[in-house]
């Protein structure tokens, strides 16, 4: 039992099976073969340790990456798979091997550079926009973008990346600048910026950008459409972006543009939209010819229409949508037969089409249009009725008579109040009367009325109109 207590474990340095760790979401595991002497003086509980130098090489803030199960490694040489922190940034990193019974460590492993590419896609700068430009004398400020959307995972967003700028110097060649998340211009060119991940390839790159320095007169300010031009309005609004000045202003089809005084313009119109940007000595301009894939439709009936029971009503639609796709809805139930882009309406009720554009743009459009039955003016009655009450719910709202009396017959019909005062006259009756409000009062109304034929026949009598 001494003897056991007292031994020892020589583990050698690490073998790394690799020059280079650039890790990332998708990929990351690592191998590294060691060799221990003797394999008798493990102890059945020992674990192997993997522990991870800072990015200089120093063990004093180390991290243990990797630690086996007990007594699960037993024989030399062994084999163990790690990963990286996402915190992984540095060119000197080492690693070294410790085991827990008997207490041992290895020598360090020789260094090797290491990323974790957490962020490790296209990026955008200066809102996207390719240009920018300085009066003579002065700077330019490129920034990466933030925050990100669906578009933009931008770099800012993981606060443990820096960064490296960088401006070209040939078609395929460019020299190093400044670090940072943002760079101050003051000579031309055309720059960019990569997320600093060492030695390692990656994705995590920004778009260019030219600057100028404007010497005299007006530069050039480039407008960018973040949905593109023509721009598809399903998407929702597009944001127009300019080069960065001290102000700003918009303006549509040449003129100005109320408010819209900021690096960004939104809209979701068509149009010729320019900008004006204040650079503080000098100035630039720059317009865009705005287009917006939003097709072309019309109906061929209003919004409000009537018609009798035994009637229908043909709808049709005209549209330049590309592929359309025609949905059809009677008081918001879907009409499942109804797919073209005509449809014969038969039923009263609320109705609306919603036209899909199907290709390539994908936007739709809506109308809305009711149908109610036609109220016949000419009803058959029997006698000429003495009571009225115009409430407006559409019963007994009107002086209806015998169709023998009305439009068309020849006859005359007059109505007086009951001071003698004639409120209508008329050969041509409509079954209309009263048009306009009598001002009821809780006292019921008396009128009297004369209808003469065309051969002198006449009927008299009175129409009480209650409220």
């Amino acid at each position: 039992m001494s003897q056991r207590a007292n031994a020892q474990i020589v583990i050698g340095a690490p073998n790394l099976g690799f020059s280079q760790a650039c890790a990332s979401a998708s990929f990351n595991t690592y191998n590294t073969t060691f060799v221990f002497s003797p394999e008798s003086v493990l102890n059945a509980s020992n674990q192997f340790s993997i522990e991870m130098s800072d990015a200089d090489g120093d063990f004093s803030n180390s991290t243990i990456i990797h630690t086996t199960a007990a007594g699960s490694v037993t024989t030399s040489p062994a084999t163990l798979s790690f990963s990286l922190p996402e915190t992984t940034a540095g060119e000197n990193y080492r690693i070294r091997i410790k085991s827990s019974a008997p207490v041992a460590t290895s020598s360090r492993s020789v260094p090797f550079a290491a990323y974790f590419k957490i962020q490790d896609s296209p990026f955008t700068i200066n809102n996207l926009v390719s240009t920018g430009a300085y009066c003579a004398g002065g700077s330019y400020l490129l920034s990466i973008d933030n925050p990100g959307n669906e578009n933009n995972d931008s770099p800012l967003l993981y606060p443990s990346l820096t960064f490296k700028w960088y401006k070209e110097t040939g078609p395929t060649t460019f020299v190093f600048v400044a670090d940072g998340p943002t760079l101050t211009v003051d000579s031309e060119g055309t720059y960019f910026v990569r997320t600093n991940y060492g030695s390692c390839t990656s994705d995590s790159f920004s778009n260019r950008v030219t600057i100028s320095e404007a010497i005299s007169g007006e530069a050039n300010a480039t407008i960018v459409s973040s949905l593109g031009n023509p721009y598809c309005p399903g998407e929702g609004f597009t944001n127009l972006s300019t080069i960065s000045g001290i102000s700003y202003q918009w303006y549509k089809n040449g003129n100005i543009i109320a408010d819209a005084t900021s690096q960004m313009y939104q809209t979701n119109e068509s149009g010729t939209f320019s900008v004006q940007v204040n650079l503080g000595d000098c100035s630039a301009s720059g317009s865009i010819d705005l287009i917006s894939e939003l097709f072309d439709s019309s109906i061929n009936v209003p919004e409000f229409n009537e018609m009798s029971s035994e009637d229908s009503l043909m709808v049709t639609i005209t549209t330049t949508a590309v592929n359309p796709d025609f949905a059809w809805y009677l008081n918001d139930s879907l009409i499942p037969s109804a797919t073209g882009a005509s449809f014969e309406a038969t039923n009263f009720g609320d109705y609306k089409v919603v036209i899909t554009q199907s290709t390539g743009c994908t936007t739709s459009i809506a109308y809305l249009f009711s149908i109610e039955e036609a109220l016949d003016l000419f009803p058959e009655v029997e006698n000429i009725p003495n009571l009225i009450s115009p409430n407006g719910d559409s019963i007994n709202d009107t002086w209806i008579i015998p169709t023998i009396y009305v439009s068309g017959t020849d006859t005359e019909v007059i109505i007086m109040s009951n001071q003698g005062k004639v409120v209508l006259r008329t050969n041509d009756y409509q079954n209309n009367w009263p048009e306009n409000d009598l001002k009821l009062t809780s006292i019921n109304q008396v009128y009297y009325y004369i209808i003469t034929t065309s051969d002198n026949e006449t009927k008299k009598g009175s129409i009480t109109v209650v409220k």
